[in-house]
């Protein structure tokens, strides 16, 4: 069974080999990450893991740790922007783990921890309206449209939002 686990600096490898095995897969979703991204890779990194150990931001990764698993990332989820209680939640999944209710489980999962271990009340997060199977995750996992429209990249998307109340 696939396992959340907060991002550590010995996660990059396999993040990596994530990120650059997906790219064209999540190019057809969402925004690029673009070569540069790739290119300083471990200096993106090594900020993301300071963030993180300053409190601003929460990352995590889903790891194939089963019997059977690799250790390799299936996905991605992260808490950012995080203040007065509230935070944005982003994720992506590799494409050999979807349709599995994966994404839903992780973020109901990263929900629970949102409000037990970092003290959050609020999450936000957005779905661009072509994007139906993250649209679907989020709903899944009880977030509920804003009704405000957004443009994610060049896309038009929908805001969502979450309370954390009551998660035990």
């Amino acid at each position: 069974m696939p396992e959340l686990q907060r991002l550590r600096a010995d996660h990059a490898p396999a993040l990596l080999a994530f990120e650059q095995e997906n790219r064209a897969f999540f190019a057809a979703s969402v925004p690029d990450r673009g070569d540069d991204y790739f290119a300083h890779f471990a200096a993106r990194h090594a900020a993301l893991l300071a963030e993180q150990a300053a409190g601003t931001c929460h990352f995590h990764v889903l790891v194939d740790t089963g019997p059977n698993g690799d250790g390799a990332i299936l996905g991605r989820f992260n808490l950012f922007d995080v203040a007065d209680g509230s935070a944005e939640l982003g994720f992506r999944m590799a494409e050999r783990a979807t349709h599995r209710g994966l994404a839903t489980a992780a973020v109901r999962r990263l929900c629970t921890l949102a409000a037990t271990e970092y003290g959050l009340t609020t999450l936000r997060a957005a779905a661009a309206l072509d994007n139906t199977a993250s649209r679907t995750v989020l709903t899944r996992a009880g977030f509920v449209p804003t009704g405000q429209e957004l443009l994610l990249g060049d896309r038009p998307g929908l805001g969502y939002v979450r309370s954390t109340a009551g998660e035990a």
